[in-house]
């Protein structure tokens, strides 16, 4: 069995894989909740790891309780060619989630937008060269700094069954700006890429996942585990 976790901003996320088959997924809130769960850990005999956080101690005492493991990072070889400018700033999670979008379509022009803690769009070209894309905040991100920038908005809870353009109330106005706001955003991104791939594949994946699949304009594929999956592609690969 192969394991792959992602150490992501929000949370711990980690999938055991048979072969390229996806056969369980595991959230974890923190770093210790995933050390303590040793029966899932010791299903795998093979494990790649990721992370966009600084937790190398607790990273390398995992590795350590697997055989064979990589952590993942920008020397670490990818099935995809990378044409990133800044190859050791570029995130994991961002390599990682192309990798598994180019497994799933292959010889496709992909935009992978990746809806998590941030807004992150990443291009793959049909010959499978991975060039880059955009970042932006997130959902809760947005509602934070509107918070956190002001000295009289309040911090407002992410209602996803909001729907109304014009906000009747301070905090429909603020529902109002971020989700129409991010909606409109995302589909303007997607639509300027088709201009330019008319034969473009859009995949989308992270937490936010079900929210953007709903919303959306654009006809869109929905991969809520996507970085695992290319997590274990790049394992799979340099095995």
């Amino acid at each position: 069995m192969n394991l792959a976790i992602d150490f992501g901003n929000t949370r711990v996320k980690a999938a055991l894989f048979n072969g390229h088959q996806l056969v369980d997924v595991k959230f974890y809130q923190s770093i210790n909740d995933l050390t303590d769960d040793t029966a899932f850990l010791k299903q795998s005999d093979k494990c790649i790891i990721a992370s966009v956080v600084n937790n190398e101690q607790t990273i390398t005492g995992v590795l350590n309780n697997i055989k064979t493991s990589i952590f993942f990072t920008s020397q670490t070889k990818v099935p995809i060619k990378n044409s990133y400018k800044t190859i050791s700033t570029l995130g994991s999670d961002r390599l990682a989630a192309s990798v598994g979008a180019y497994s799933l379509y292959p010889t496709k022009n992909i935009l992978v937008i990746d809806a998590g803690t941030c807004l992150k769009f990443n291009f793959t070209n049909a010959k499978g060269e991975y060039s880059g894309g955009a970042i932006s905040p997130g959902l809760q991100m947005r509602f934070k700094a509107l918070q956190h920038f002001t000295d009289k908005l309040p911090l407002i809870s992410f209602n996803e069954n909001y729907d109304k353009l014009v906000g009747e109330s301070t905090e429909e106005s603020i529902l109002s700006g971020v989700i129409n706001g991010i909606l409109n955003e995302t589909d303007g991104i997607i639509n300027e890429y088709k201009k330019l791939y008319s034969d473009l594949t859009i995949v989308i994946t992270g937490g936010d996942t079900d929210f953007f699949a709903k919303r959306l304009k654009n006809r869109i594929f929905a991969h809520p585990h996507l970085v695992l999956t290319g997590l274990n592609e790049i394992l799979i690969y340099n095995s």
